[in-house]
């Protein structure tokens, strides 16, 4: 049932999911919620909402339009918008690269060969580290502060975030006086916009400023506008070079509007608008030469030539043109009524299949927020920090974290917001060209397990954790997965250079074992996990070998499709054949490292799963294809456990979803959606807030509903025995098509896939399907139905 069904419809569905949500144990006494309760219900679908002010940042709700991003408190005496602009970093360009590594690498090599990990971890700890040895911090703006002329005696209180039109919205009475506030940050216009109105003539008053804990000084350039300019801060040495102004202006309509000395007052106003901009000097990763004063008053008096009503409609336009793709209803029962932080702190002890609908959904709205063509990729708080000293500095973090940002964009059907993550591997390829030759002696270029805003490559804070070189290559992967979502022949010619040059480091560094006789990594590490006391060097790990025969492939058929570089194709090709296979231990698991140390590892329940890369995000490993080590990465992740930080908790529901135990990853989602490890306004938890965990998560919902990672369309291949009925449209498979879905009883009951090329598919389901009403040769093979679509063209499927 797709979110525009009918009210008949919408309650029929709801009841169905509360009795089979009661029958699997997961609800008590949910058949008999009335109509009003499934009404008030059905009214809160996709909004966060609350019956007070944020009292704290991870109560603040986030808007953003990819570059510019807000915190909004909604108090009643006085609201506070935390601020962020996403080129905002401390420091400036620099170079981490270390010199003279190089000349150690022979030896750190021979330590580690020699089995002297220690000696080796050693070695790099003195002799071949990046520096500065920790990579820059994301920093914030500040803060834009309201205090309003009313007592705090507010009643009536409504704060909400409402997900299909991305405004954010507070509500309360005071004095007699209904004020209402609307907060958007708008892509075509590049503003904030705050609209203030009420419910009697001239009831607005009050003052705005600005504070920040940058350097920064405020100013007045009209009667009415205020400004605030600031630097970056100098970190670890590396001066503060980013130059910033943000300004507010005032739009009233009745009353009086003056600014004097960096202080707006606003006096018996009707209605007012505040449009925020923010600009700054950054060009290019490398180039501070921008005009940040032009840059931040250029967007505002654009947007101030326009109304409220024009401003909010394109806003919502640009929004909707991507949020609406995808729906996703699993039913609806009366706790979808209640503010959301009460529902998450009971999601665990009852039934609320519309939370999941919520969560998936808040995942889309948070990318679609922090990531669009032209910004800086999410980092690992989206857009939103309200630090100069964030944990792990908000930076991007390539062995895991950043990469999990982006896995819900083909399947959730947002593809073309990965483009920032395209971008700067453009960038990473050039620093990281300088890295490859200084510190190994290699052509092509390498990223090792962070990257930041000013694209260091080098290994940065200690080697337990930065010693690992296949950052770059995972994140390069990026750009086959562009292509297999899109088709885009132009798009992979463009940055095959890219692809080719993550390929060619390891063609050049890539050394022999000598005990086991294969090509492998080293010195490297399985990310952040000891194999020993303390000590995580080693050569070879399952997790790079996974991910170099990725990217050996994508190589290799980039240039098939392409017409070119046969000489390389085969090159690489022949190399993948070379590398470290996936093997099974003694206790029937995956083995993380060459040798089967994981028994011995001294934290077996490490959050890190990163030889199952191969399970997920991978397909080296699935069910059908190689059953003896999908059963192999099930033992892995039942001696792991299910405990874990927020993220690691996210990409154990994609594990789980592809070995196509539903019941599994559904309650590793119940896990994940607790207070322990999801914030009140659903920001993920680490604890603290990383946002990598609400991107993972909705793509395991994602994954239980479709998979297209194995060659076929699978439909529902992990579906939650708790989610019995529902539907979704929109989502995306691998070759571009979209897929709709509707099920009931655990079965699906219809489904359409809209074709987006003219090719043969192959759709495979738990039960056998046929084509409707369309005359199209079809053959069955095994639990696959396999047909040729037309681009353009839609294709009905219903059970046999």
């Amino acid at each position: 049932m797709a979110l525009s069904t009918d009210r008949r419809n919408f309650l029929t569905l709801a009841a169905a999911t509360a009795v089979a949500g009661a029958a699997a144990g997961t609800a008590a006494a949910v058949a008999n919620e009335s109509e009003s309760d499934l009404q008030a219900a059905q009214d809160h679908q996709l909004r966060l909402w609350y019956n007070e002010p944020a009292s704290e940042w991870l109560r603040a709700l986030p808007i953003g339009n990819g570059r510019l991003g807000a915190m909004v408190f909604g108090g009643t005496a006085s609201e506070r918008l935390q601020l962020n602009e996403d080129t905002v970093w401390g420091g400036g360009p620099y170079s981490p690269a270390n010199v003279g590594g190089v000349n150690h690498l022979p030896e750190i090599r021979r330590r580690v060969f020699a089995n002297d990990w220690s000696g080796a971890q050693s070695l790099i700890d003195a002799e071949f580290m990046g520096s500065p040895l920790g990579e820059l911090p994301y920093q914030t703006v500040g803060d834009l502060n309201l205090d309003f002329d009313c007592a705090d005696n507010a009643t009536g209180y409504h704060r909400e975030l409402d997900l299909t039109t991305a405004v954010a919205l507070t509500r309360y009475t005071s004095g007699g006086v209904t004020f209402t506030r609307e907060v958007f940050a708008s892509a075509p216009d590049q503003v904030i916009v705050l609209r203030l109105t009420a419910d009697r003539a001239a009831a607005l008053s009050f003052t705005a400023d600005f504070d920040s804990p940058q350097a920064h000084t405020v100013h007045s350039p009209d009667q009415q506008t205020i400004g605030m300019d600031g630097s970056g801060e100098t970190v670890s040495g590396i001066p503060g070079r980013i130059r910033f102004r943000t300004l507010v202006r005032a739009v009233a309509t009745g009353g009086s509007v003056s600014s004097s000395g960096g202080r707006l007052s606003v006096n018996g106003a009707d209605s007012v608008t505040l449009l925020v901009s923010t600009g700054t000097n950054h060009d290019d990763y490398q180039n501070l030469t921008g005009d940040q004063n032009s840059r931040a008053l250029q967007p505002i008096q654009a947007a101030a030539s326009r109304t409220y009503d024009q401003l909010r409609s394109r806003h919502v336009d640009d929004y909707q043109a991507l949020f609406n793709r995808a729906t996703l209803d699993l039913g609806t029962t009366a706790a979808a009524a209640n503010p959301t932080d009460d529902r998450v702190a009971a999601f665990a002890n009852g039934t609320d299949p519309q939370l999941i609908t919520l969560f998936f959904q808040f995942g889309r709205y948070l990318l679609i927020a922090s990531s669009r063509p032209g910004t800086q990729p999410a980092n690992l708080q989206g857009i939103w920090n309200d630090a100069l000293r964030p944990p792990w500095s908000s930076k991007y973090t390539v062995n895991i974290n950043t990469e999990m940002n982006y896995w819900l964009a083909g399947p959730t059907n947002l593809i073309e917001l990965t483009e920032p993550v395209l971008d700067m591997l453009a960038e990473l390829a050039v620093a990281g060209a300088e890295t490859a030759e200084l510190q190994y002696g290699a052509r092509g270029w390498v990223c090792h397990h962070n990257t930041d805003g000013w694209r260091g490559t080098a290994p940065v804070d200690g080697a337990l954790w930065g010693m690992w070189q296949t950052g770059g290559a995972w994140l390069a992967l990026h750009i086959w997965e562009h292509y297999r979502f899109t088709g885009d022949v132009d798009g992979l010619r463009a940055r095959y250079p890219v692809l080719k040059g993550a390929a060619q480091f390891f063609v050049d560094s890539l050394v022999q074992d000598p005990g086991s006789g294969y090509m492998v990594t080293c010195p490297s590490n399985s990310p952040e996990n000891s194999h020993h006391g303390g000590v995580s060097v080693c050569a070879g790990p399952t997790m790079d070998m996974q991910i170099l025969r990725d990217l050996f492939g994508a190589v290799a058929a980039a240039a098939d499709v392409l017409g070119t570089d046969a000489g390389f194709r085969d090159q690489v090709r022949a190399l993948a054949t070379r590398l470290v296979p996936n093997r099974t231990g003694a206790q029937g698991q995956l083995r993380e490292w060459q040798a089967d140390w994981d028994a011995g590892a001294p934290e077996q329940h490490h959050r890190h799963v990163s030889h199952l890369y191969g399970l997920h995000p991978s397909n080296q490993i699935t069910p059908r294809g190689t059953p003896t080590l999908a059963q192999a990465a099930r033992v892995t992740l039942e001696k792991r456990g299910d405990a874990g930080t927020g993220w690691s908790l996210a990409w154990k529901i994609n594990f789980w979803a592809r070995l196509e135990d539903g019941a599994r990853s559904y309650k590793l989602l119940r896990d994940q959606l607790t207070p322990d490890r999801t914030a009140p306004n659903l920001f993920c938890l680490h604890p603290p807030f990383q946002i990598d965990g609400n991107f993972g998560a909705t793509a395991g919902i994602a994954e239980w509903l479709l998979q297209s990672h194995a060659g076929e369309i699978r439909l529902l291949p992990a579906l939650p025995p708790a989610l019995p009925n529902g539907s979704v449209t929109g989502l995306r498979a691998r070759g571009g098509d979209t897929i709709d879905i509707t099920w009931q009883n655990g079965q699906i009951t219809a489904a359409t896939l809209h074709a987006a090329a003219d090719r043969e598919v192959r759709v495979a389901a738990a039960d056998p399907l046929t084509l409707d009403g369309v005359q199209v040769a079809s053959e069955q093979d095994g639990d696959a139905l396999v047909f040729t679509v037309e681009a353009g063209t839609s294709y009905r499927l219903t059970p046999r």
